[in-house]
């Protein structure tokens, strides 16, 4: 959280020592997007889905190249614009909400007996997802 609001304010640098938390994005992302690719497949596998069945996946809206290692990485190809909506555009990083809103957003397209995966994940590493199917 370099220069957040986690920071104590009394005017040193962001990158001093005494900081209570240091972020390193790119070492985030090499750890972050392989762990959440295999935690999704890893919980289509144990429901017997295979990925060729995904329609949808709605992922944490972090960043897009985030989504789009990670949509790549489970499907195993480029994913086409719908099957992984992005809502960053509009509002952001919103945290773990994105995925829900992501999820509202794009879901009342997909027709009965369509599967999504829902995936949220965020502080210490946790990774957390959801299947769902319509209805």
């Amino acid at each position: 959280n370099d220069a957040g609001f986690l920071d104590r304010h009394d005017g040193s640098s962001p990158t001093d020592a005494n900081k209570l938390f240091h972020q390193q994005g790119r070492k985030v992302f090499k750890e972050v997007c392989p762990m959440v690719a295999t935690q999704i497949t890893e919980h289509l596998a144990s429901a017997d889905i295979e990925v060729e069945n995904v329609d949808r996946l709605w992922l944490h809206q972090a960043n897009l190249t985030m989504n789009v290692f990670i949509s790549k990485r489970v499907l195993g190809r480029e994913p086409r614009p719908e099957e992984v909506p992005i809502v960053l555009d509009e509002y952001a990083n919103t945290s773990s909400a994105g995925s829900i809103i992501a999820f509202h957003q794009h879901q009342k397209d997909l027709q009965e007996g369509a599967i999504g995966v829902l995936c949220s994940f965020g502080a210490g590493y946790s990774v957390g997802s959801v299947i769902l199917r319509r209805v």
